[in-house]
């Protein structure tokens, strides 16, 4: 096995992912999100007015909290504030439900500001926190099997969602695959066909790539696995080959070229991956991690307005 072990410490918090995220960009496209959502009047925000408020987060549904930063940006651009409880960490599993909903955080402001950004808010939590929960259920399930290679994502991602699913993907313990069309180089079929052969295409792109990116090449049978490792594939992808015919084209490509990483793809899911994993498997990616993730359920309920003796009091204590 030629890959790391990877998530050996996933078991800590992952609050420190955010400091991957571009801010700047963030904050552009969750303006794009708010006037999507509301691109003319809000008369509902007319009829609650703009006196100060609080709002309860509250988790409904168990799974992996993930996407604190994107709810945080929906409100600032508002002009609220979010304040945290100490449970709730980025990357953990609640075991949330109808019954026993877990309270997560505070959000304050003008009112109508809280329920312009509520949907938003919420709708970003959920989804990221649902790609994170079935994230981490599919490296546990690797880890479970006792291996020890990368549990990846693809490019199948929602349009204009790409970053947050990709986020959600790290926050569960996955590899997010290449983020983009600029990161990395895949041949696929297409390419292939285009270039006239698996060599050409590898020519062509390593002028291009240079030294600094690595090239994949989609696969679907030894012959070709084994003409893209001699031609100078960093990656070779084995694409939807049952999985004893897999082990076997995987440890024939890996004696021949041990330096060529291996990355089982093609329909696997959780259920399924166990089938796949080998000694000679380096990477197993799952569209499914981004395609066919259930959402987190959350809601965000806002407190009655409190009275002046309560007023006075919390200003007393702070």
């Amino acid at each position: 096995m030629s890959s790391p072990n990877i998530n050996q410490q996933h078991q800590q918090t992952n609050d420190f992912f955010a400091t991957l995220l571009p801010q700047h960009q963030i904050d552009v496209i969750v303006q794009q999100w708010l006037h999507d959502d509301m691109p003319s009047l809000d008369v509902g925000g007319l009829v609650v007015g703009d006196v100060p408020r609080e709002a309860t987060l509250w988790m409904k549904s168990p799974g992996v909290l993930a996407g604190k930063p994107f709810f945080e940006t929906v409100f600032r651009i508002l002009g609220c504030s979010v304040t945290w409880h100490p449970s709730a960490a980025e990357g953990v599993y609640l075991s949330a439900s109808p019954e026993q909903k877990l309270a997560l955080a505070t959000v304050s402001g003008p009112i109508h500001k809280l329920l312009q950004g509520e949907r938003t808010a919420l709708n970003t939590l959920s989804r990221c926190s649902g790609v994170a929960t079935l994230s981490q259920q599919a490296v546990t399930a690797a880890r479970d099997a006792h291996w020890k290679g990368w549990v990846a994502g693809t490019r199948k991602t929602t349009p204009g969602f790409r970053i947050v699913e990709k986020y959600g993907l790290l926050v569960g313990g996955a590899a997010t695959h290449r983020i983009d069309l600029s990161q990395m180089v895949m041949l696929k079929d297409n390419h292939i066909q285009s270039a006239g052969s698996i060599r050409s295409a590898i020519q062509m792109a390593r002028q291009a790539a240079g030294f600094s990116q690595k090239i994949e090449v989609e696969c679907s049978q030894l012959a070709e696995a084994m003409e893209a490792a001699q031609a100078g594939a960093d990656i070779v992808m084995l694409d939807n080959l049952e999985p004893q015919v897999l082990k076997v084209t995987a440890r024939m490509l890996k004696k021949e070229y041990p330096h060529v990483l291996i990355e089982a793809s093609g329909g696997i899911t959780t259920e399924t991956m166990k089938d796949y994993l080998c000694d000679d498997v380096d990477i197993v990616s799952q569209g499914k991690l981004t395609q066919g993730y259930d959402c987190i359920d959350y809601s965000l309920k806002v407190l009655p307005p409190k009275t002046k003796e309560q007023s006075l009091k919390q200003a007393a204590s702070s």
